[in-house]
């Protein structure tokens, strides 16, 4: 989920996205799935009406014979076509005026949320971005990718867990979070926190994480697990660096290795590194923020052996604009394989960045296609 610095920037001018479809190919696939990913990226014209487009444009689909292809709404114009007056691929005022009303929202979330923890007023918030109560939701959890409501949850409990870290007491953090009080912040605190406020205050003190490392074909795997479930499954090539990520994580926990229980887990992963069809029949220990988990969920609902774009999955959640939040989430995703983010790929097939390296991420999704 976007914070509200990372918001700023979004409201000024567009830059090109991450993702830069690098043939006419990609162009026209980010075309047809109405990609707005790639808005920014490039516009394209249709001969028969005489003007351009963005690639999300809602318009009637054009015939790929009619379509050529511009770097920008300057180059479409000078080569005689005028902009589409539903999509107004030359004008980013609207898009700039929806960032800055959330962002001015955000941050009177925020201020508000110092006070105490109820819910953020949905009315007030609509009445200062001159919207309506339905219209300013909507608005808001199109750009973020979460409602108000959820926003301010999460922020509150960032808040605190950085309060955590320094504080004389976790009854203070709670306090210096937003909390008005201790008892819905206890209630919430372990889906929140991944752990018991007292343990993550101390960066995991108190908390056990079994872990071992192991060989697969795809070169080293560590599987670390709480008494919830699996917390990490991440492959590299440097055993020592896998682990040095996982005391980065948790610093102040107990870390137990090479645990001889423990080897029946680090064998069902790499089972499951080696034939990710067969899924994993041990329970997660998922930590992340309230979008983050979304997500998540969402992939592990892909089937093996599909793919679906990160735009795709933005629809699936009901967030169609948050496309860069969904690739963050997948980024973000400590538990690789169990947590299938090598199933999202670019709009028209193509691999994007991975977490494990795109190389592990094609030969996971070979694996599922020949299964």
């Amino acid at each position: 989920m976007p914070v509200p610095d990372e918001l700023s920037a979004r409201s000024r001018p567009m830059p090109l996205p991450q993702t830069i479809p690098d043939s006419d190919a990609a162009r026209w696939a980010a075309v047809s799935a109405r990609d707005a990913s790639a808005d920014g990226a490039f516009v394209y014209s249709v001969r028969t009406t005489g003007v351009f487009c963005r690639p999300s444009c809602p318009s009637r689909a054009a015939k790929r014979g009619n379509v050529a292809f511009h770097a920008d709404a300057a180059a479409a114009r000078a080569a005689g076509f005028r902009p589409c007056l539903r999509c107004r691929p030359d004008d980013e005022a609207q898009a700039e005026r929806r960032a800055a009303l959330v962002l001015s929202a955000c941050r009177a979330i925020d201020a508000t949320s110092d006070a105490a923890d109820d819910a953020p007023d949905l009315g007030a918030l609509a009445r200062d971005a001159g919207l309506s109560r339905f219209h300013f939701h909507r608005l808001f959890k199109a750009e973020l990718g979460v409602t108000p409501k959820a926003y301010a949850a999460a922020r509150r409990a960032a808040r605190t867990a950085e309060a955590l870290a320094g504080a004389g007491t976790v009854t203070e953090a709670i306090y210096e979070g937003g909390f008005g009080s201790s008892g819905r912040f206890y209630a919430a605190a372990p889906a929140r926190l991944g752990m018991a406020p007292s343990a993550r205050r101390r960066g995991g003190g108190g908390e056990t994480l079994r872990f071992a490392v192991g060989q697969c074909s795809l070169g080293a795997v560590l599987v670390a697990a709480t008494a919830k479930g699996v917390a990490a499954i991440t492959l590299g090539d440097d055993p020592d660096a896998l682990v040095a990520d996982l005391q980065d994580r948790f610093p102040a926990a107990t870390l137990v290795g090479g645990e001889p229980g423990f080897e029946a887990t680090v064998a069902a992963v790499v089972g499951l590194v080696e034939a990710p069809r067969t899924g994993l029949a041990l329970p997660l220990d998922i930590r992340g923020t309230a979008f983050q988990e979304r997500v998540w969920q969402a992939l592990r609902s892909i089937p093996a052996g599909t793919t679906l774009s990160y735009a795709e999955v933005a629809e699936r959640l009901g967030t169609p604009k948050a496309v860069r939040a969904v690739a963050g989430a997948c980024a973000a995703n400590a538990i690789a394989v169990a947590i299938p983010c090598h199933r999202v790929v670019r709009t028209g097939g193509g691999l994007s960045g991975y977490r494990w390296g795109v190389e592990r991420k094609r030969a996971l999704l070979a694996r599922e296609a020949q299964d």
